[in-house]
């Protein structure tokens, strides 16, 4: 049970290596995200593009291809009518704020339903017919960017610290995914977007459960227009179209079938996560006038790639099935938090200041910069300690990694792809020790 649980995982091995690479260049390139303010920020500039790719997530597992195209122009329609009716005064309380915002997200959506059961039009068609209504819609109610959002709202965009009232929609809005996913009606979902026709032989009421996809995208749109409001502080009628494609490209980062039937809020939010750090690193970048069309080209290159690595992951897991993807996701979050924490701390221990103190361990520990290898040359990163933990780290990883392979192997009846890959680097590995060090040969010292 275990390994197939694993293996049905096997798709998010790509989100956590990306995201772990992302968030590691994203550290280094801008130190200034390791701090409150910086991961704060980083929160609130993200919450809507989660909750829209959240969003699409629970279409897309419901099948039929649903990708509702109009979630960008649904979110700023939300948006500007949350802030219209709030510079006219008719809202001014929290609880009628996301009242409004939810019943327009769920009303959206339920009509939606309804044009794709009874009317039997494909959901590619309603959903570009909404986004080019909406888009039309959005600028007759607000014709320009302005606007206040509600009063309540305008801390929220601060990004002074980690704790805010975006994170407790986030952490609210995954949670209860995931216990949606301990009931029935997920059970349901899941098999109509594996296969609806046995789905529904099988009794299940898909006109039901696709209805009930469709008011929780809803939700998802409303607590996202309600994130971007608290974002901006006003309202904005061409936002949507921007964020259709960032999102429809981190539904496909995250590793959620188009198709149907496989998905989750893991692969959406590392998808979402991972499309706001691109966009992060590429501003550490001086690209000039050029800045915006680099960011949309990246995002369609990743798009591409995404879809070709969707292709690939039958193939990728039939060989790294023993691994899991949480263990990977523990391994690289643990590399990444050392990176994290070596950069926060640089400021503070390192520096041409610190000067070399002679004394017994107790007086100097955690009091100054590390040696560093070669003398303490500042182009090292870790000192001796460091080094030799991360070397028999990677060695255990390594060894463990290889032996489970070669075990996975070993009931075979010819030698497979990696075992020919092992046996080519040790050769390799052979004929550099043998260049680098000819003094020694390989049964003795040389004279």
């Amino acid at each position: 049970m275990a390994k197939s649980s694993s293996s049905s995982n096997a798709y998010l091995l790509v989100p956590i290596a990306l995201i772990a690479v992302l968030l590691s260049t994203a550290v280094i390139r801008g130190p200034s995200l390791v701090t409150p303010a910086g991961i704060g920020s980083a929160i609130i500039v993200a919450a809507p593009l989660i909750m829209a790719t959240y969003a699409l997530m629970v279409l897309a597992v419901a099948g039929r291809g649903t990708v509702d195209l109009a979630v960008g122009p649904l979110l700023a329609f939300i948006n500007v009518v949350v802030v219209k009716l709030s510079t006219a005064g008719y809202l001014a309380s929290p609880i009628a704020t996301f009242i409004v915002a939810i019943g327009l997200g769920m009303a959206y959506q339920l009509l939606f339903a309804l044009i794709i059961i009874f009317v039997r039009v494909q959901p590619i068609i309603v959903a570009l017919s909404g986004f080019l209504a909406l888009t039309g819609i959005n600028l007759v109610i607000l014709p320009r960017p302005g606007g206040s959002a509600p009063e309540f709202m305008m801390s929220w965009g601060s990004g002074t610290s980690i704790f805010s009232p975006v994170l407790l929609i986030i952490v609210l809005a995954t949670a209860g995914w995931y216990l949606f996913t301990t009931t029935t009606f997920y059970s349901n979902l899941k098999m109509m977007g594996y296969d609806e026709r046995a789905a529904w032989t099988s009794g299940v009421k898909t006109d039901i459960v696709r209805i009930g996809a469709h008011l929780i995208a809803g939700i998802y749109v409303a607590l996202g227009a309600l994130c971007y409001t608290a974002l901006i502080s006003s309202g904005d009628p061409t936002q949507g179209q921007n964020m259709t494609l960032t999102a429809v490209t981190a539904l496909v980062l995250g590793g959620v079938a188009l198709s149907g039937g496989r998905g989750g809020a893991t692969g959406a939010l590392m998808g979402a996560v991972s499309l706001w750090l691109i966009g992060y690193v590429l501003a550490t970048f001086n690209f000039g006038a050029i800045q915006a069309f680099m960011t949309q080209m990246v995002y369609g290159i990743i798009l591409v790639l995404s879809l070709l690595l969707t292709l690939l992951v039958p193939v990728i897991s039939r060989y790294v099935s023993f691994i899991s993807p949480w263990s990977a996701f523990l391994v690289l979050g643990l590399v990444v938090l050392g990176i994290m924490m070596h950069v926060a701390t640089s400021g503070t221990y390192g520096g041409a200041e610190h000067q070399l103190v002679t004394g017994t361990l107790t007086d100097r520990y955690f009091l100054i910069t590390p040696a560093r290898f070669g003398g303490g040359g500042a182009g090292q990163f870790v000192n001796s300690v460091q080094g030799i933990a991360l070397l028999v780290g990677l060695a255990a990883i390594v060894f463990v990694a290889t032996a489970r392979l070669i075990n996975a192997d070993a009931g075979a009846r010819r030698m497979s792809l990696f075992l020919y890959v092992v046996v080519a680097v040790l050769i390799v590995a052979l004929f550099a020790a043998a260049i680098i060090q000819p003094e020694f040969h390989l049964f003795g010292r040389g004279a």
